[in-house]
């Protein structure tokens, strides 16, 4: 009797989709000090991850404005309560954001070709220009913060807030495809081009939304603001990734970091009392 001929064996299975949970998990184990167990890893996880990169910035900023009303409770000024509150988000990222945006700066201002930025970023220690972009940054972060907890704890606690959350949505635009990595491993070729172009524009529709729904304790006027401030921190955010991606090729863990607090201190500036 003839033997049917079995088909040739397929690829093996990839890994199973990824859940919220395990988005959630990946999001928060990547982006902050918080300790996570049974996260996955995979290209999987890592996509419904960075589409829940807002979710760990609304944890930064509650905890943020939190410990900034905590030290105005206790008779602080705006200006140390406005350092407490900047302090946060380097705390529970281990100040890695930072560390990328002065090696990005680094990078940028050598005016090395992509190969040498890139070891230039790569490289331990702070440069110049890392020195001064860092300094300029957290002054006007801590300014921006004392100025809005001067109207009142209240603001200054949604500044706060949509700020974090609009530049961890500023993560998941640049992690979005069509932009590579600029060089393998890392953090910045985990994430590279996972999440899709439509997940992405979606996000930053809720982020941008839930940005001017806070906003609207103030009246449409506070709507307007805090949804104006979520747009300009993710056009700031882009014009850094679109300049690093012609520099370098692509994106980093650095690059990530510097476009997160990029798009935070944009969003800071302009929620800020004029």
């Amino acid at each position: 009797m003839d033997t049917v001929p079995q088909p040739p064996p397929g690829p093996p299975p990839g890994p199973p989709p990824a859940g919220a949970r395990d988005g959630v998990r990946f999001a928060f184990g990547t982006l902050t000090v918080l300790p996570v167990s049974g996260a996955r890893w995979d290209r999987t996880a890592a996509r419904a991850g960075m589409v829940c990169a807002p979710l760990v910035g609304l944890v930064a900023g509650l905890c943020a404005a939190a410990a900034g009303g905590v030290a105005l409770l206790l008779g602080a000024s705006p200006l140390l309560a406005a350092v407490a509150t900047v302090a946060v988000p380097a705390v529970l990222t281990r100040g890695l954001h930072l560390d990328g945006l002065a090696d990005v700066a680094d990078g940028l201002g050598s005016g090395r070709r992509a190969e040498g930025a890139l070891e230039v970023m790569k490289r331990s220690d702070i440069g110049p220009f890392g020195v001064v972009t860092l300094l300029l940054v957290l002054l006007a972060q801590v300014a921006a913060v004392a100025g809005a907890y001067a109207v009142g704890w209240a603001w200054g606690a949604v500044a706060v807030t949509v700020s974090a959350v609009a530049a961890r949505a500023a993560l998941t635009l640049a992690a979005r495809e069509g932009v590579p990595a600029a060089r393998p491993g890392g953090l910045g070729a985990a994430v590279a081009g996972a999440v899709p172009v439509r997940a992405a524009a979606l996000t930053c529709v809720a982020v941008v939304s839930s940005a001017a729904g806070a906003g609207a304790l103030w009246g449409p006027y506070g709507a307007v603001r805090c949804a104006a401030a979520v747009l300009v921190a993710l056009g700031a955010a882009h014009l850094l990734l679109a300049h690093c991606h012609r520099r370098l090729g692509g994106v980093t863990g650095d690059v990530f970091g510097a476009v997160g607090e990029t798009a935070l201190t944009a969003c800071l500036v302009v929620l800020a009392p004029g």
